[in-house]
């Protein structure tokens, strides 16, 4: 699955949330978090019910909620409680917990989406100094399905000063990529703040590709298709990586696993970097 992009859409907005999939994300995130206001909390857990229950409510992008820090049980209640208003069950692909700080809490709200009756995909964001710590065993828990970067909470957590180059925040940013990787999770990159700044946006999302992420959060539909066109891999690349897996199977085919591209011997890892080229290629396609 490809999680280029992540688009919030705030919970207490039920037009904006339908709107939501016609920006073309990867993914649709709900807000019950920090898009809504203390007082309304209540309110955006049944505007994101009634649209996740809404039989014509069926978009192409993975559908996920942001629960909040401080009553994920009252936000699940919320999405699967009864209600005979409601013509069917919420369409719930993953829920994303705020301020992970421990593979504990992932795997409490795995069980407590279990009791539910829910098992969806769980986006655990590290957004404090615990949590980047953390990020190898957050990674790691069993639940865990993508780990997410929060880059400005973390810099108001540690008293940093946020700045255009990013350098107070690059160990965070490499360290979430490495223990995502070691756990062969999805590592989603922080958001762009200023999403009027298309070019800022691209270059930013081109360097959280060079350091390994898989997608980028956004805050904005118009954001949506600057990190799609950052994280489209370039022809070349994608005709090498055809090679690279045509090779693949006719040496598997002749029994050997052994093989050479343009002069080059490959090995699993360039099969593996192959492989998530035309994947990323195809989602450009589709």
């Amino acid at each position: 699955m490809v999680r280029r992009s992540l688009l919030f859409s705030p919970g207490d907005r039920p037009d904006l949330m339908r709107k939501a999939p016609g920006a073309g994300a990867d993914v649709i995130c709900f807000d019950l978090e920090d898009a809504v206001a203390p007082d309304r909390k209540a309110e955006a857990r049944e505007s994101v019910r009634t649209v996740l229950t809404d039989a014509d409510f069926a978009p192409d992008a993975e559908v996920c909620v942001r629960l909040t820090t401080t009553d994920p049980v009252a936000d699940l209640d919320a999405l699967v409680g009864a209600g005979a208003q409601f013509e069917s069950d919420p369409r719930l692909d993953a829920v994303m917990l705020p301020k992970v700080e421990s593979p504990d809490r992932v795997g409490e709200v795995a069980s407590i989406c279990a009791d539910r009756g829910l098992d969806p995909a769980v986006f655990a964001l590290v957004e404090t100094a615990t949590g980047i710590l953390s990020a190898q065993s957050i990674a790691a828990a069993p639940a865990t399905d993508a780990l997410v970067f929060g880059a400005e909470d973390l810099v108001a957590d540690v008293g940093a000063t946020r700045t255009d180059e990013g350098t107070e925040v690059l160990y965070a940013r490499e360290h979430v990529v490495l223990a995502a990787g070691a756990a062969d999770v999805d590592a989603i990159d922080t958001v762009y703040p200023d999403f009027s700044d298309t070019d800022g946006l691209r270059e930013e999302a081109e360097f959280a590709l060079t350091l390994g992420y898989d997608g980028k959060l956004a805050i904005h539909p118009d954001q949506v298709d600057p990190i799609h066109a950052a994280f489209a891999p370039d022809p070349e690349a994608v005709e090498w990586a055809e090679r690279v897996l045509d090779a693949r199977d006719a040496a598997a085919r002749g029994g050997s696993a052994v093989f050479r591209v343009d002069g080059e011997m490959i090995d699993a890892p360039l099969i593996a970097q192959a492989e998530r080229i035309v994947e990323r290629a195809a989602a450009g396609d589709s």
